[in-house]
């Protein structure tokens, strides 16, 4: 069985994700995590112009040794492995934000993730939260979700996090203008944008606790692992 689950950033797609993966015994995929992960690999390695212009010949060169993985030994979470080196908090940092989205967009990166992602799911029951799951990685999963939220609300959630990961002085307003040109950019790239997939039930979780769209989703499962 596979599990798809798109939408804007902050609005818990990776909360429910690995709920469900916990709940059900499927593994769980951060597709978001291996975006970050190229884009912190890009800042490392210096292959941004002084413009903000992606060097592609680099990264293509890059993309070739890099190494991307998940290591779910620390008290049951994956945490993200960029050449053998534990890179979860680092990949949260607003430095990474500021280019993730211009880093995604470009189909270089995508092809390869996105085989990457499909080769995870062979044999396997699988939870997939990123922008292009239901539509592009797997256009015939078994429950498509698209998950949105009120701007303040995911500015507040994703100001949390950083801050709970040392991020001490970025503000509320940094925050979401950076949530708001994500979405934009996400949303306008030609290579996989971000869109509602067809069939995809839609969640707006503004007001919803984690627990009440919890539920409701493992309520979709069962009627379907039933069926």
């Amino acid at each position: 069985m596979v599990i798809a689950i798109d939408g804007f950033s902050s609005t818990g797609k990776s909360s429910l994700a690995k709920r469900l993966a916990n709940e059900f015994h499927f593994l769980y995929v951060d597709t978001g995590a291996m975006y970050r992960m190229v884009a912190l690999k890009v800042l490392k390695s210096n292959w941004l112009s002084v413009d903000g212009e992606v060097n592609e010949e680099l990264l293509k060169q890059g993309l070739r040794s890099i190494s991307i993985d998940f290591n779910s030994s620390c008290k049951g979470e994956n945490r993200a492995m960029l050449d053998g080196e534990m890179v979860e908090n680092d990949i949260r940092s607003m430095d990474v934000n500021s280019v993730v989205s211009r880093i995604s967009s470009l189909s270089i990166v995508r092809k390869q993730l996105v085989k990457q992602q499909q080769n995870m799911s062979l044999g396997r029951d699988l939870v997939m939260d990123g922008r292009d799951i239901g539509t592009v990685v797997f256009p015939n999963a078994d429950l498509k979700i698209f998950m949105k939220a009120n701007d303040d609300i995911r500015a507040e959630r994703r100001l949390k996090e950083l801050r709970s990961n040392g991020n001490l002085e970025v503000s509320f307003d940094q925050v979401k203008n950076n949530l708001i040109q994500r979405d934009r950019d996400d949303q306008a790239r030609e290579d996989s944008p971000l869109i509602q997939a067809e069939g995809a039930r839609v969640i707006d979780n503004s007001r919803q606790s984690e627990d009440d769209v919890f539920q409701l989703v493992s309520s979709w499962v069962r009627k379907i692992n039933n069926n």
